[in-house]
């Protein structure tokens, strides 16, 4: 068995994980890393890095449905499903490689296997048998476990007709027709790439939008665009019961109106949101409080036992990887004693990646009135973007949300081409405390979709020249 000493040990290497214990060896402190799979965590290899992968052939495949209207044309279209399946994978690979190279430069050393707590400062590490491989050590524990596919009991996932994110993103074959349960971002993320590949996709959505989360206007326009793409969209709909069948799988569902029914396809994906990885890793032993599934932290992701932190989906909503990034710097810098004002949960961007592409940061319209703020809103189409025109996708728009009269930027909605990308101006804006007039007074390259986001500024005051 191996001994170590350290200064800080962080469980897991997902987004969280890995950029906690880099940026903690940086600052000069000595840092292991526990990892039992891959490095790079769900995110690098199961979900966000992958998963754009397939997106942007999707997109691909949508576009040459379209090329005539660009002026290309050609006969007997085909498409090889395994290797859209396998480029997404090798880009998964490189992710993950890069990783174990950014460790070798930052001297983050990686344990494999399975890390426990034993006590404050102590973590023990087993191999697949159960068999104490090393003990460590530590000053301070990073928990960055991560999070999982919620497992329901009304839903029999079995992973070949029911599948988690995982297995979706690993088919060798289009479904003819799939069944996606929850309209969140992986969800409509799944939707919109099985339904680019020619499947027939249903969605069924608890609540009375897709993409609940965001701004209402949003997910109306989204929902308007995926109907209009052939997909059938159920909200406001519960799953009672989903399970395989011989030839594919059945959901029974409740309508709105009490009513049931019964929905058959080839394939279902349980995209009903994701649940914490607490087990199994010495929380009961060690005290750490857990509440709704997830670790209990303040804003410097301290747990309630001293020394030890935890980041990421394992700490709840946002699911998030670049919140899981801030937190494990956030935590790291904590630890190494340099001043830092912890996360800024309020300024989170959100981002989904089908097309039109979803992003937005801060209040909704409907919270801004939940709270009894004064608020002015701007609103801006990219149907009257030159840019958005030229590329040939002049579709959604971008909505911000200003207080009344001082003009800080409460929130910002978009759906549009590249939106997740425009989203960022609003997130340093906000950070800066930037108002209206600061927006639409800043020059904006012409033509550009940044333009857009100047434009609804300027709508909100009052001082828009182009729509």
């Amino acid at each position: 068995m191996n001994t170590h000493s350290v200064d800080v040990v962080v469980i897991g290497s997902g987004p969280g994980g890995y950029v906690a214990a880099i940026r903690a060896s940086q600052l000069g402190l000595k840092v292991i890393c526990v990892e039992r799979d891959r490095l790079g965590g769900v995110c690098l290899n199961w979900g966000c890095i992958p998963s754009k992968s397939l997106l942007k052939n999707a997109e691909y495949m949508n576009f040459m449905g379209h090329a005539e209207d660009y002026g290309f044309s050609f006969d007997n279209l085909k498409f090889d499903f395994p290797k859209v399946i396998q480029r997404s994978r090798g880009v998964a690979e490189k992710m993950s490689n890069g990783i174990q190279f950014l460790f070798k430069k930052y001297k983050v050393q990686q344990v494999v296997g399975n890390g426990t707590l034993k006590n404050g400062t102590t973590v023990e590490v087993t191999d697949p048998n159960g068999t104490i491989t090393d003990t460590i050590t530590t000053k301070n524990i990073i928990i960055a476990t991560g999070a999982r596919s919620r497992q329901l009991p009304f839903i029999e996932v079995d992973r070949k007709n029911i599948l988690t994110s995982t297995e979706a993103m690993l088919q060798q074959e289009v479904p003819e027709s799939i069944i996606v349960l929850g309209a969140g971002a992986i969800g409509i993320e799944f939707s919109y790439f099985y339904n680019a590949y020619g499947s027939k996709v249903t969605i069924v959505e608890m609540m009375p939008n897709i993409l609940p989360v965001e701004d209402t206007e949003v997910s109306k326009e989204l929902e308007k665009h995926f109907k209009k793409s052939g997909m059938t969209i159920r909200c406001s709909t519960k799953v009672i019961s989903a399970k395989p069948t011989k030839s594919g799988v059945e959901v029974i569902i409740e309508k709105a109106d009490g009513t049931q029914e019964t929905l058959k396809a080839d394939k279902a994906i349980n995209a009903i949101g994701v649940q914490a990885n607490i087990e199994n890793i010495g929380l009961e032993s060690v005290g750490v409080k857990v509440e709704k599934g997830s670790i209990v932290i303040d804003k410097f992701c301290r747990t309630n036992v001293p020394g030890v932190f935890a980041i990421g989906d394992v700490a709840g909503a946002p699911w998030l990887a670049h919140k899981a990034s801030a937190e494990g710097i956030v935590v790291a810098e904590h630890i190494a004693g340099h001043h830092t004002d912890g996360v800024n949960y309020n300024n989170i961007p959100g981002c989904t990646y089908c097309q039109p592409q979803v992003a937005s940061v801060g209040y909704t319209e409907q919270k801004a009135k939940e709270l009894g703020l004064e608020y002015k809103v701007g609103k801006f189409p990219f149907s009257a973007s030159g840019k958005a025109h030229g590329m040939g996708n002049p579709n959604g728009f971008v909505k911000i949300i200003f207080d009344a009269k001082h003009g800080e930027i409460l929130g910002a909605h978009m759906i549009g081409p590249d939106v997740s990308e425009l989203v960022a101006e609003i997130g340093i804006a906000r950070a800066l405390e930037a108002t209206a007039p600061t927006l639409f007074k800043t020059i904006h390259a012409h033509p550009t979709l940044s333009e857009a986001v100047m434009e609804a500024a300027a709508v909100a005051w009052g001082e828009a020249v182009n729509f």
